[in-house]
């Protein structure tokens, strides 16, 4: 059996019971187009599978791929991609006008950029159900005013919803992290559920900047930006801090520097 590789961030879920519950938050269904992100030993791979009839997996270990296809040689709706999940270019595996439901006990190191990479997928995606290290959810999901609320929290929850289902200890996997991890589901929005970013490069550089100073109000967080003559545009006091507003108040605080 492949053992863990430290340079892939690898732990193995292995505990009936966690895995259940993941299974049934997902609640796979016939004709579902599923993608498995990092399947490991396939703790999740072979429930998937079960249930829809076809599963497409992302594994960049060659010796986890290879035991994975072995597996796929018996069962033809399993396809196995040797990839890194931060290159893969998902919105090849969606069907005409279908889209994928994505699921995966990602990585610790890699998990951020990798939300990030699927976001910009994000067209293709109904939904993406992720087994993540708990601070970082902890972050995705936090609501302004919270102490975990920043810089990854608006810019994820401008693209999707984020909802932090229930935790799952360290024991549940094997080698066991060092941390506690969350399971969390992320659905991106229609477009034009929400109000739409004019230019999106100065809305990250916004963001990124308002955070890095989140103890100053926005005036002196902002005043090199032009933000200045912006605020009352956007009908927000300039003493406020960062971490108060919400998504949709920075979208029209970017919106009307960018006009």
């Amino acid at each position: 059996m492949p053992q863990a590789r430290k340079r892939f961030g690898q732990h193995f879920l292995h505990d009936p019971g966690v895995i259940a519950r993941i299974v049934a938050a997902i609640a796979p269904r016939p004709g579902q187009r599923l993608v498995e992100i990092g399947p490991g030993r396939g703790a999740l791979t072979q429930y998937l599978l079960r249930a829809c009839g076809r599963l497409d997996v992302i594994e960049i270990d060659h010796d986890l791929a290879g035991a994975l296809e072995t597996t796929a040689s018996d069962q033809p709706g399993l396809t196995v991609h040797l990839s890194d999940a931060l290159q893969f270019q998902f919105a090849r595996l969606a069907d005409p006008g279908g889209k994928l439901r994505i699921v995966g006990n990602l990585p610790y190191n890699i998990s951020t950029p990798l939300i990030f990479h699927l976001l910009e997928q994000a067209a293709c995606i109904q939904d993406m159900v992720f087994m993540l290290q708990k601070e970082v959810v902890d972050r995705l999901a936090a609501a302004p005013g919270n102490r975990d609320y920043g810089r990854l929290s608006v810019m994820v929850q401008y693209r999707c919803r984020a909802e932090k289902l229930f935790d799952v200890g360290r024991g549940a996997f094997h080698p066991p992290p060092k941390v506690t991890s969350t399971v969390v589901r992320l659905q991106p929005f229609a477009r034009g559920a929400t109000e739409q970013i004019e230019d999106e490069r100065r809305f990250a550089d916004l963001v990124r900047l308002a955070f890095s100073a989140r103890r100053k109000t926005l005036r002196n967080a902002l005043g090199g930006t032009g933000a200045e003559s912006a605020f009352a545009a956007a009908g927000i006091d300039p003493v406020r801090r960062p971490e108060t507003l919400g998504v949709e108040e920075f979208v029209r605080l970017c919106n009307a520097i960018s006009d």
